[in-house]
């Protein structure tokens, strides 16, 4: 985003509204919601391994082998949602990352968080591999052009026109080489 086209600020506007619009356009140049949705599929995986439920009295301990697995598998899972966050161009590896950890995480970590972690990580990936930056306005590009720059761009199709029309030149000389 050029100056040209960042907005101006609201006249009056107080610290929460410039924050939340700075927090606006930030979002908008990068994956966020499949950042956040990886971020959060990492939790439940990690979480329920080692989790202790209580029901009345009786505790309920859901301590697995596969405890160290789902740690690895929760923090990267956190980790590629937050990275793509900050590296937007890395934004397909870590969707295809965390698509893999997430069916990874099936069997590893209590059916992927009880389908919990699955799911979000499922969802955060394609959209991590989905999303794309936006195109800036052909408007504010050619308001950042120069006018000499666009008066030499109307130009270059007539030269392309003079380079077609070389060969019916030649073909005049033909004409000429028959004649004799």
């Amino acid at each position: 985003m050029t100056s040209a086209t960042a907005p101006s600020w609201p006249d009056g506007a107080g610290l929460f509204t410039r924050l939340r619009l700075r927090f606006r356009v930030w979002r908008r140049t990068r994956p966020f919601w499949g950042g956040l949705l990886s971020a959060f599929a990492g939790f439940p995986i990690l979480y329920f391994p080692y989790a202790h439920l209580q029901l009345g009295d009786l505790t309920m301990a859901m301590a697995t082998t596969g405890g160290a697995g789902s740690l690895v598998i929760g923090l990267l899972m956190m980790a590629l949602g937050v990275s793509s966050w900050f590296q937007p161009a890395s934004r397909v590896f870590c969707g295809i990352a965390v698509t893999i950890l997430a069916l990874i995480s099936i069997p590893v970590s209590n059916l992927g968080g009880f389908a919990m972690g699955l799911i979000l990580g499922l969802i955060g990936g394609g959209l991590l591999c989905a999303w794309a930056p936006l195109k800036e306005p052909k408007a504010a590009v050619a308001a950042a052009v120069p006018e000499q720059a666009t008066a030499e761009f109307t130009a270059e199709p007539a030269a392309v026109e003079q380079t077609v029309q070389l060969p019916e030149q030649s073909g005049a000389t033909e004409q000429a080489g028959e004649a004799k």
